[in-house]
This record gives structure tokens, sequence and C-alpha cells, in this order.
């Protein structure tokens, strides 16, 4: 359908698109100049974007009501640069085939090929989906002024394509994230009498229950739940007997449980107080047999289970993670992503979709 000069000439505006992006800082609840970017770049396309807060989406001019309707959506915000970066992370350089830059890869790459589909595709109605392109907020911090703020302003979504750097080979499934405080409570007493009841070690009990726990069901994507204790505080001077500790259990939960499913097997275990910050995070995943996942196979493509969170985790349909680049980049120092990972995204998008 698209030939290739096309799609060469869409990797360039895509490139030019990302490198102006670079330029322009977004850490997470700070994307207000990149939205109002993008939002200029949709006008100039004459898209018609709409706008919430900072999260930017266009709905396809082709909507027909009777098609089932794919969200293609990637985040605008970036985490802080890290230490060890060699050149100015907010200077898009480039480098032959490779394109350095604060977001970059994560997920720069994502967020201008898939507009590139969009504004490629949106007019299309031959296409069997309507479109909405949506550029989402606050992904990095799983803040509620992103994408979760717009979901109910969208048309009925079907179905998801979520940018992240994947090396465009599909997730069909991606850890989902509970953390647990937990305070196990004691007695005060002087540590030089027997008196009080140490809440460390009441605490230890716990903490070892966590540690050795396996739950039960597995997934042959995403293996087992993991469950890590991984901040402790308590005490106050050495000849105190602590009447609290407080402990923090990070869980990477699996498509076979739901957070609040966990939570409540953790709560019948342990005798801590416990409190999660937030159950809303939960392990996504998508049929082996959806017609998206079948023609990545038929692509050539091999499905797989992402250890990382993205969006997915707060949509309510079926989504997908695919897209240029390389998880192992993103977060790093002088991170990039490479032209010709962008330009094969674009052209593996419009077979994908078509």
């Amino acid at each position: 359908m698209y030939n290739t000069t096309i799609i060469n000439q869409s990797a360039e505006r895509a490139v030019e698109m990302l490198q102006q992006i670079i330029a322009i800082p977004s850490y997470s609840r700070e994307e207000t100049k990149l939205a109002d970017f993008i939002e200029e770049i949709a006008c100039r396309d004459h898209l018609a974007p709409h706008r919430k807060g900072n999260n930017v989406w266009c709905i396809s001019s082709a909507f027909i009501p009777e098609r089932p309707t794919l969200l293609l959506n990637a985040h605008i915000d970036t985490v802080r640069p890290v230490n060890g970066w060699e050149r100015d992370p907010h200077t898009p350089y480039v480098e032959g085939d490779v394109l350095y830059g604060l977001g970059s890869n994560d997920c720069g790459g994502g967020l201008v090929a898939l507009y590139e589909v969009f504004r490629l595709c949106e007019a299309d109605k031959d296409l069997p989906w309507n479109l909405v392109y949506l550029a989402s907020a606050e992904e990095e911090v799983s803040g509620q002024g992103g994408i979760e703020s717009v979901l109910s302003d969208l048309p009925k979504i079907d179905v998801a394509i979520v940018g992240e750097p994947t090396n465009m080979q599909p997730a069909i499934a991606e850890k989902g994230l509970m953390v647990v405080d937990a305070v196990a409570h004691g007695k005060a007493g002087h540590a030089a009498r027997n008196e009080g009841v140490n809440a460390i070690y009441k605490a230890l009990e716990d903490i070892v229950w966590c540690k050795n726990h396996q739950f039960e069901r597995v997934s042959h994507l995403l293996g087992e739940v993991k469950m890590s204790v991984t901040v402790i505080q308590a005490g106050t001077q050495h000849n105190v007997v602590p009447d609290e500790c407080r402990f923090t259990i990070d869980v990477r939960s699996n498509e076979c449980y739901t957070n609040q499913e966990i939570l409540d097997k953790i709560g019948r275990n342990l005798h801590s107080e416990l409190k999660a910050r937030s159950t809303r995070l939960n392990s996504s995943h998508i049929a082996s047999g959806h017609p998206l996942v079948q023609k990545c196979i038929d692509m050539g493509k091999t499905p797989f289970g992402s250890p990382t969170l993205s969006d997915q985790a707060l949509m309510p349909f079926p989504s997908l993670k695919i897209g240029p680049g390389d998880s192992a980049r993103s977060h790093t120092a002088d991170e990039y992503i490479k032209i010709s990972e962008i330009r094969d995204g674009i052209a593996d998008y419009l077979q994908l979709i078509g």
C-alpha cells in the first residue's frame, strides 16, 4: 500500500520531529511545552488534535462506527538525565545511523513512528480499523494526569499498540507493579532488661515469608510473581527495643493474578499492618490468538513477555507493546535510537495495521 519512497519520506519527517522533541525537556509532570509542540504539529498536519492536561490525541477523519478502533499510544515524558552523559541530553546529535538524545529511545522513536503511521492512514476508509493516536503524559511515574485521565474522553477502544522500545518484537504480556508498605508493631523497652517486644524480630518473620513464598500460578510468558523486600526502617537508638519496624514490599505480578488478589494473600499470611500504595498497575496481556498477534507472527516476529511496566497497566482493553529501539538503552547515559530502526518501525506498523 505504501511504497519505499513514501516510507523513506515519512522516516525523514519522523527523525526531524524527534530531533525537535529531544530539544524540549519533558520530564514527568513537566511536559507542557512538548504537549504544545505536538499539538502544533498535529494542527499543521490538519489532524484536529484534542488535548487534556498534557495529553494530546487525534481521531481518524475516516471514523466508521461499525469498525473496531485501534489506539496508537506512546508517551511524551522522560526521566531526568542520569549521570554519565558525554553530551547535552537535550541537544540532538546524529552520528551515522545513530540519533542521540534524552527520550530518543524511550520512547521518542515509537512516538514519532506512530504519529507518521497515523498521519498516513487516518483518512483511509479501507483499513480494518478506526485509528486514534494518543501522545500521553506522566507514563514514567504512572501519574493520574496521564493516560488514565483521558480514557473516558476517547472513543471506545478495542485494542491498542503501545510504542515502547521492543526491537519491533511483540510483547504480549508485561508484569504489573504493586508497592506495599508494612508496619510490624511491638512494645518499647530498655535493651538492658528483658522487657518489651522487639518489632524488628516480628517484622523478620514476615520478611522471611516474603522471601520464601512462591505463588502457585506461573505464567509461561512472565514466570512467577516476584516479591522483594527493598526498604526497612526501625529503631531510634541502640538501647531502646523498637516498638515499630517499617518495611516495603515490591511486587511484580504476572497476568495470572490481579494485584488485589496478591495483596489479599499477603494479608492472610503476614502479621504486620499492610497498606498498598496502589493496586491499579496490574499485569497486562493480549491473547496469542488475537489478529494483531497472529499478524506479527506471520511477519516473522516472536511474541514475548516484558518485565518492564508501561501504560498498558492502565488500559482496560487488550494491548500489544511493540516499538522501535531497545529497552536496554532506556534510562541510560547517551541514550540513542537508530534512524534505521525508526524507518523499519514505520514500515512494520503499516504492514501490521493494514
